[in-house]
């Protein structure tokens, strides 16, 4: 995509000179019942938002302006049909309203309908994604329930995004402000997981965190790998030696390579270790080892990426609380954090 000069951000550069385009990211609004449009509508007024990045919606325009009307909100929700018809400027929300939604639908109830329609916006972000419309994408949450009752059976974002772009392979990210974590392993059982994890795909996993990190501003970081067994096995005290089975050869590998992947580590002190700043990114082997600690770390201000797709992927790392969508009081600041990493992490599109 070559932007425009009318994409240009109000007061990003002078009359005379030709501003540096700022990535566009497609924001995808979530499940329309829950809280994604009371967290988009302050995310993308934030005024750090625009001066990071070019945020399209994709969503629904009228669920956006009753999140706005919630929130006692002043700003324009402007339809656009694509993103090189955005214009950005305080005070605007530009969307490409797909018009899935009942203007009645209720806040804080599981709908097949609203599960049907965040598939929908995902599926477009994507397509924007790929054809270089896009340089990144930034999801509110959706609810699984609700996607698999509109029809679309999959665990959550990453596979789904994964699926439409065509990638097989991808990692989940959590990062804070304190820690940063890859997953080796995400939403499958604690015995299928151990099974799973084999040299190969650690090494793939620290590889795409790696990278993540280098293109973040880290340019060597300092990766702590996480054993599978308390005391990472403490010598084979623990466990039937899955640390030098399955992840000391991804180690070596990796190092030879001049990647700095240190461990196994205990997990039980890798976070600590990390927390202090001994570590840039510390990979887990399951889920709970790594969002566990995540969430008592920065749950307020977490976000969730998506590494290994065309672009980069950030998201909350919250759900769609049902339970207090419709008051106006869901607290925006993973969002804005999420939008904040995506434009730290995406690429400027070409002039």
């Amino acid at each position: 995509m070559n932007p425009s000069p009318h994409l240009a951000p109000t007061g990003a550069a002078g009359a005379d000179t030709d501003p540096a385009p700022l990535p566009l990211i497609a924001v995808t609004m979530g499940d329309g019942t829950g809280i994604g449009p009371e967290v988009v509508v302050p995310a993308l007024l934030d005024p750090d938002t625009l001066r990071r990045c070019w945020p399209v919606v994709i969503g629904d325009a009228e669920r956006l302006r009753q999140a706005a009307r919630l929130r006692d909100i002043a700003c324009e929700v402007v339809t656009v049909a694509a993103p090189g018809e955005a214009a950005f400027t305080p005070g605007r929300i530009n969307v490409i309203d797909l018009g899935l939604l009942p203007a009645d639908l209720p806040w804080g109830e599981l709908s097949p309908v609203a599960g049907d329609a965040a598939y929908q916006y995902i599926r477009t972000a994507a397509e924007l994604a790929m054809n270089g419309e896009a340089q990144g994408i930034c999801t509110a949450p959706l609810n699984k329930k609700a996607l698999h009752a509109g029809g679309h059976v999959f665990p959550g974002h990453t596979e789904l995004l994964a699926h439409l772009t065509g990638v097989e392979e991808v990692s989940m990210m959590l990062a804070t402000p304190t820690v940063k974590v890859i997953h080796v392993t995400t939403h499958i059982g604690l015995i299928d997981a151990v099974k799973k994890i084999e040299p190969g795909l650690v090494e793939r996993t620290v590889r795409r965190g790696h990278e993540a990190m280098v293109r973040a501003g880290t340019p060597e970081p300092v990766i702590g790998v996480c054993g599978i067994n308390p005391h990472a096995g403490e010598n084979g005290l623990f466990g039937y030696g899955e640390e030098e089975e399955k992840i000391v050869p991804a180690l070596e590998v990796l190092r030879a390579d001049g990647i700095d992947a240190r461990g196994p580590l205990p997990a039980d002190t890798a976070f600590f270790l990390a927390g202090r700043g001994d570590y840039d990114l510390i990979v887990a082997m399951y889920h709970d080892q790594g969002h566990g600690p995540v969430k008592v770390l920065g749950l307020e201000a977490g976000v969730n990426l998506t590494v290994g797709l065309p672009v980069i992927r950030t998201s909350v790392d919250h759900g769609t609380a049902f339970d207090i969508a419709g008051t106006g009081v869901a607290d925006a600041g993973s969002m804005i954090e999420a939008l904040r990493q995506a434009a730290e992490m995406s690429p400027s599109p070409a002039r």
